[in-house]
């Protein structure tokens, strides 16, 4: 089923129907719309996911996923599925998705470009993929779907019998120099063109950490690794790292690399051999996943040996996705041989990862949660529309049993607040000066 031509939408061609409704309904049988029509009835939404129930639902789940709920004590209760494309991703992300479909392209050199080979516009480049590298590159060319996201975070590290071992609070900085959708000037950042990201994550909490803090400077051409630049205040200078840094836990405790990122966290071309091994519909928390009756928009956590390993997670037939494999092939010292990755056939959205390690067994995971910051009368804007982004993450190595949670909050110490397209973050986060004055 996965290895030929891909086109998504069962009933119509997917995004053609968005195009012409707004809505996923008319693509796609009632089936893959109702977990209860998937079932036959035996479950329904509003009921829980647990060790009892969940064989009904193995092929929906991720294996580590399903591990977690058959053997760890990981529930989840489900909803009702999103229909409203504009609910499953940035408002002009989407927008520019429809405005420039048919005009992306691969160039002799393997990078994605117009039809008349300047850098991507904006919007995901191949909505309608045929192949599992326009799946992999729509994917890295774009993260968090916005011109500048900045998110204040919230980390903890648990040790393998369940206990939390380390708490961090840090902020996650992105900016798109290229494909700008929503901050003028559009396309293009004068003088940056020849850059994909800029992304930068650095560290308030706990003492022995603060001032920690790391660039990655992207490319736009996709065979070029990243410049890491990181600021360690034992050394207080700014260093930088070599390449294979992106397979290392950047702090004590964290099960995440550099790599995990949004499931694409290297330039696609220094991975290879990608394939489409399956497709088919999926549980994920793709929608109003966001805890607004929290001052601080945290989450409630349950299961593990300390009833705290996971997050509280609403999921919902995802009626559609599109399972991809590839191999680090520009990473020779690389400690997994392979990822395999579930995306939203709707949106091209990244929904989980599941690694192996270099004798192919069962490695990490990292599964996310994502949602509009809207709920009654509860919203945070972004722009013209209500802010849409990730909620929560699990990483999870299966070979230690340690696990990382991370959840996206209003505030972290020091007065850091998450915002997106602030088009002053660049001078105040993303650039090396920025990393000595964050650091002292």
């Amino acid at each position: 089923m996965g290895q030929g031509v891909l086109a998504t939408g069962v009933l119509a061609p997917l995004w053609s129907t968005i195009g012409n409704t707004g809505s996923i309904e008319q693509a796609y049988p009632e089936e893959l719309l109702s977990i209860s029509a998937y079932t036959g009835g035996k479950i329904s939404d509003g009921d829980t996911i647990n060790a009892d129930n969940v064989a009904l639902v193995k092929e929906l789940l991720d294996p580590i996923q399903y591990k977690q709920v058959a053997e760890m004590g990981r529930v989840m209760r489900m909803r009702p599925t999103t229909t409203d494309i504009m609910k499953l991703s940035p408002w002009e992300y989407i927008e520019a998705t429809l405005r420039h479909q048919g005009q992306a392209t691969f160039a002799p050199d393997g990078n994605v470009v117009t039809k008349e080979g300047k850098p991507w516009i904006g919007g995901n480049p191949f909505p309608s993929p045929t192949s599992a590298l326009e799946v992999f590159a729509g994917s890295t060319l774009s993260w968090g779907r916005h011109d500048v996201s900045f998110n204040a975070v919230k980390e903890y590290d648990l040790n393998p019998d369940g206990v939390v071992a380390y708490q961090y609070q840090c902020c996650w900085v992105e900016m798109s120099p290229v494909g700008r959708v929503s901050l003028d000037p559009m396309p293009y950042l004068p003088g940056h063109e020849d850059k994909l990201r800029y992304q930068s994550v650095f560290f308030v909490t706990p003492s022995d950490v603060r001032g920690t803090s790391y660039l990655n400077i992207w490319h736009y051409d996709q065979n070029r690794y990243p410049d890491l630049y990181g600021y360690l205040p034992a050394f207080k200078r700014v260093r930088r790292f070599p390449t294979n840094q992106r397979f290392e836990p950047l702090i004590p405790g964290s099960t995440l690399y550099l790599s995990d990122a949004w499931a694409s966290g290297d330039p696609f071309l220094t991975w290879g051999n990608y394939k489409i091994i399956h497709r088919g519909p999926m549980l994920a928390a793709v929608s109003d996943s966001w805890n607004a009756d929290s001052p601080n928009w945290e989450h409630s956590v349950h299961g593990g040996d300390q009833n705290q390993t996971f997050w509280d997670t609403d999921v919902e037939l995802v009626p559609e996705t599109i399972v991809v494999e590839a191999e680090p092939t520009g990473y020779p010292r690389a400690p997994i041989s392979k990822k395999r990755v579930w995306f939203d056939a709707r949106t091209m959205l990244p929904l989980s990862m599941v690694s192996f390690d270099r004798r192919g067994e069962i490695y990490r995971s990292f599964d996310g949660a994502f949602s509009v910051y809207e709920k009654g009368d509860k919203k945070v804007m972004d722009g013209k529309h209500p802010y849409w982004s990730w909620t929560r993450v699990h990483a999870h190595d299966v070979q230690t049993n340690r696990v990382t949670r991370m959840e996206q909050v209003k505030e972290v110490a020091g007065g850091y607040r998450t915002e997106a397209n602030n088009p002053d973050i660049y001078d105040r986060f993303l650039t090396r000066s920025a990393l000595r004055r964050l650091g002292s």
